[in-house]
């Protein structure tokens, strides 16, 4: 018992303090990303917007490249998508599309992705990572629906799994990150229908 209750008995004095720095630079790096864009970015602003020393930086990351990496690799695992499998293709298209429509509606993420996907096209590693920590993960959840759907029959064997992953991800994309449109559930629902009917279109 006495085991346990040490287990579980929330951490206090320097850990919660350390946790407190972390959170504090975590807000700071991300609005700092957001304002001044990923170029611009530098450890010693974010430290200022934190309230803290840039040692308490360096002593985290070794750099502003590994520090924006390890931040979007955890807000990326904190929303990952949940794979839909209900066994059908219609209602696990359209639970993953309002998934991912409920990420790119964050106004602050939109921003971020914005910059960072422009500033990719100049920074091979960054575009890496964005890849592995963003668009891999996402990329996975689509691949599945897709090949469930076609164990179960309704979409063909011989479907272009590339092409249908593009299909289901890059149109809501588009329309909210780069043209920053808005999607309605009824636009939801019409992209769900086109993209089954795409799909099925795609092999091959």
């Amino acid at each position: 018992m006495a085991a346990e209750q040490k287990e579980t008995r929330p951490a206090t004095g320097g850990a919660v303090l350390r946790q407190r720095v972390t959170d504090a630079i975590t807000e700071a790096a991300f609005t700092e990303l957001a304002e001044a864009g990923y170029a611009r970015l530098s450890m010693e602003a974010v430290a200022r917007r934190a309230g803290v020393g840039k040692a308490a930086l360096y002593r985290r990351w070794p750099s502003k490249q590994a520090m924006i990496s390890e931040l979007i690799h955890n807000k990326v695992t904190d929303t990952l998508p949940h794979t839909p499998a209900t066994g059908d293709l219609h209602t696990d298209l359209r639970e993953l599309l309002a998934t991912f429509r409920s990420q790119l509606a964050n106004p602050l993420l939109a921003r971020i992705g914005t910059e960072l996907l422009a500033e990719s096209s100049r920074d091979s590693a960054l575009a890496e990572m964005l890849y592995t920590e963003v668009a891999a993960p996402r990329r996975l959840a689509a691949r599945a629906i897709l090949q469930g759907a076609i164990d179960h029959g309704e979409l063909p064997p011989t479907l272009d799994l590339e092409l249908g992953t593009d299909l289901l991800i890059a149109p809501l994309v588009f329309r909210m990150l780069l043209m920053q449109e808005r999607s309605d559930d009824d636009y939801l629902e019409t992209l769900t229908t086109a993209t089954e009917a795409a799909l099925k279109a795609a092999v091959r």
